[in-house]
This record gives structure tokens, C-alpha cells and sequence, in this order.
């Protein structure tokens, strides 16, 4: 086994995880651990390394690791470039007319400032942690915010809209950005970087850059288990997992056809889990929903295969699948052990159902800290949980574009 410092924690992140499997009965002193910009979130005494699931590498010192990148490195990549639904939504939605919307409080409370963005978080979303981790900039802009400008946009941007899916007829749904429009942004984006910068710095940018992809449970959660007559009526569980597969193969394709070089393809969470599931699952005594759990598992596992299947296709790409799946099912199981006290229950309002609109300044029993809730609303996490995927999912997958 690797020397451990005396703190008892390998602190060379590349040898973290090769001895995990070897420390598992090693316990540990208190430790407290914070953001890079100042929020707990872990504090806790002596436990059990629980290393047969490498989740707490997350934490210690994964969580040093990523601080020190942030702030005494050069930025990795030149930009991060971002597709999705809310998970990575910025504000884009807040420019056009939906209803899928947070830019009001208490969206925000805990961001910088105390404003709502249009972020789906009491705080920070997980793309806003990857840049600042990436050496960036703390805060990933929205592209469709006039506030911003292509200067703001050279070093990351996001296009994701809350509420869309892979599948045009969940975009459809709340008449939100679909991904065919956000890949024509992106284009857009494309021409005014040449303008900004040179047409050849441009096209070396684009080919640096990070691009994450992070979408798919609105298809499922919000049109194919929740619109009858839809495409439940056309498709079996499967057969949409293929259709949606074949879309995000399809957009891969386009991104490389314009120049990207470094993809992240995301996966699902535990659908089952989210307040939203369990709180309405009473013949299963509130428990997470298995069904919907199975379903992410089994597109996570396609989308996985088409990570593989793209890696030999496409000459030069460096193609990973980001899986969050893991990570957040081992938070919600296991809450206490990442200074969490609620996981079964959201922050806002009652916790059961809100989002939205319904997750207002006229929620009287919202919680008052978020930082002890694993969900900030019934569909979406706090910003202390989305620092733990986030930073996983960067040691998991995305440590390769650090080098």
C-alpha cells in the first residue's frame, strides 16, 4: 500500500484510488471540508473509509485537490462548452417564454449575491464547479443573457434550456430550447468566437475546449412516463432508450463535424430517488422507485457502449461518459455520511412536489439551510450535493482533459 500522509490521507490524487481498495478499514481523524469558495460540505468524525465504494475520494482530498487546481494552475481548457436540461442551466430559460423557469427567490438564496440566475439550485450547478476546478472561472454564463458578451463566452458558455430532452417532443412540452436549436447556438457561437479571436485561434479553441453534454430524465420523468398516448404508445421502455441513444449519437457526431475534439456524454441519476418519486410512491412506502432506478441504469449502460463505439469511429476524439448515477444514489443512501441530514425530502416549500413556480417566496416551510438537504426542490439537488457529483465525476472521467 501507498504511504499515507499523517493525516492518513494519500494525497496524490492519482494514487488515491489505486489504494482505496486497501484502506477500507483505516479510520479517520475529524475532518471538515469546504468549496473552494467557503461552503461545509462534510464535517464529521472518525469513520470508515467506505472505499469499496469510491465515493468519499469525492470529498478527501478530492476536494483539496480540485481547490489547489482552481487556484494556483493555468486553466486546463480554454472554455467549457455546455448542452442540457436544468442540470446545467445557467438562465437561458429566462429568455424565452416557458414556464420552466427559477430566476426568483428563493432560487439562488445561497448563490453569490443572494440572486436567483435562472439556476435550478439554492447555488452553483455542477458545470459551474467543473470550470472553477478546471482552473476557468467559477460561474458558467448563459448564452442567451444580454448581459454577456462573446468576451464573457470565449472561456465557457452554456446553451442548455430546463425542461428539454434528446427527444424534440419533450422540448415541445414546456416550449423550451431543443437540442438541435442549442447546436444552432452553438454554431452561432462558433461565428462570433472567429470574429472575437481569428478564424484559426477559433477552430483551436473549439478543438480544446471541454464539451459536456448532460440531459435525458426530463424524456422519461416528464413525457414518456407522464404523457399518455405518447410515446409509451409508440415505444417500449427500450425502444425510446434506443431512439434517445441514436439522438445523442447523432448530436456527437455534429459537435465533432464542427470541430470538438473533447466531449463529456453525461448519464442519468437515480430517477427513482428525486422527492418528486419517492414522496408520491406510497405503495412502496416512499422509497426510491425502483423501475425508474432500473431505467437510468439501463440507458446509462447503452450510453456507455456509445461512448466506446464513437472512441473508434471518430479519429482524435477523446469521447468520456460522465456518470453522475452512482455518486448521487450513495448520497441519498447514505446521507449522514456527507453532513446531510435529509435525503428523502427537498428544501423548498414542503419538499414533496415544489419546483418551479411552486418552490416561491410564498413557500412558507421551506428549510433554512439547504446544505443539510441532499434535494434543494422536489426535482433538482442543492449546491453542496451538486459540488460532490461535480467533483466526482471530474476525478471519475474528466481527469484525462487536465493533462
Amino acid at each position: 500500500m501507498e504511504q499515507l500522509g499523517a493525516d492518513g490521507w494519500e494525497h496524490d490524487p492519482a494514487k488515491a484510488l489505486a489504494a482505496a481498495s486497501t484502506v477500507e478499514d483505516h479510520l479517520f481523524p475529524l475532518v471538515s471540508v469546504k468549496f473552494c469558495h467557503g461552503a461545509v460540505i462534510y464535517s464529521g468524525n472518525r469513520k470508515k473509509m467506505l472505499l469499496r465504494f469510491p465515493i468519499l475520494l469525492c470529498i478527501i482530498p478530492l476536494f483539496e485537490w480540485l481547490c489547489l487546481l482552481a487556484t494556483t494552475t493555468s486553466a486546463k481548457v480554454p472554455a467549457i462548452i455546455v448542452f442540457g436540461d436544468s442540470s446545467v442551466d445557467a438562465g437561458n430559460n429566462n429568455f424565452i417564454p416557458t414556464v420552466a423557469r427559477s430566476n426568483f427567490v428563493p432560487y439562488g438564496r445561497d448563490f453569490e449575491g443572494g440572486k436567483p440566475t435562472g439556476r435550478f439550485s439554492n447555488g452553483r450547478i455542477p458545470t459551474d464547479f467543473i470550470s472553477e476546478a478546471f482552473g476557468i472561472k467559477p460561474y458558467i454564463p448563459p448564452y442567451l443573457d444580454p448581459k454577456y458578451n462573446i468576451s464573457d463566452f470565449a472561456t465557457g458558455v452554456t446553451f442548455a434550456s430546463a425542461a428539454t430532452g434528446y427527444d424534440n417532443a419533450t422540448s415541445d412540452i414546456l416550449s423550451v430550447i431543443p437540442l438541435w436549436k442549442q447546436l444552432e447556438y452553438y454554431m452561432g457561437y462558433q461565428k462570433k468566437l472567429s470574429t472575437y479571436v481569428g478564424e484559426n485561434r477559433a477552430k483551436e479553441t473549439i478543438a480544446k475546449s471541454l464539451h459536456i453534454i448532460s440531459l435525458g430524465t426530463n424524456d422519461f420523468l416528464e413525457n414518456y412516463y407522464a404523457i399518455p398516448g405518447g410515446r409509451a404508445s409508440q415505444y417500449t421502455p427500450s425502444e425510446y432508450q434506443n431512439f434517445l441513444s441514436g439522438i445523442a449519437e447523432n448530436f456527437i457526431k455534429k459537435l465533432y463535424g464542427l470541430g470538438a475534439r473533447k466531449i463529456s456524454l453525461g448519464g442519468l441519476p437515480p430517477m427513482g430517488c428525486l422527492p418528486l418519486e419517492r414522496t408520491t410512491n406510497f405503495a412502496g412506502g416512499n422509497e426510491c422507485v425502483s423501475n425508474y432506478n432500473d431505467i437510468a441504469l439501463e440507458f446509462n449502460d447503452k450510453l456507455n457502449k456509445l461512448t466506446a463505439k464513437l472512441k473508434k469511429k471518430l479519429p482524435r476524439v477523446r469521447l468520456v461518459f460522465s456518470n453522475p448515477y452512482d455518486a448521487l444514489l450513495h448520497v441519498v443512501k447514505r446521507p449522514n455520511e456527507y453532513g446531510f441530514q435529509v435525503s428523502s425530502m427537498a428544501c423548498c416549500a414542503t419538499g414533496m412536489f415544489e419546483m418551479g413556480y411552486a418552490c416561491s417566496r410564498a413557500s412558507l416551510f421551506s428549510c433554512m439551510d439547504a446544505s443539510k438537504y441532499v434535494f434543494w426542490d422536489s426535482f433538482h439537488p442543492t449546491e453542496k450535493t451538486n459540488g460532490i457529483l461535480a467533483n466526482y465525476v471530474v476525478y471519475n472521467a474528466l481527469a484525462q482533459f487536465l493533462h
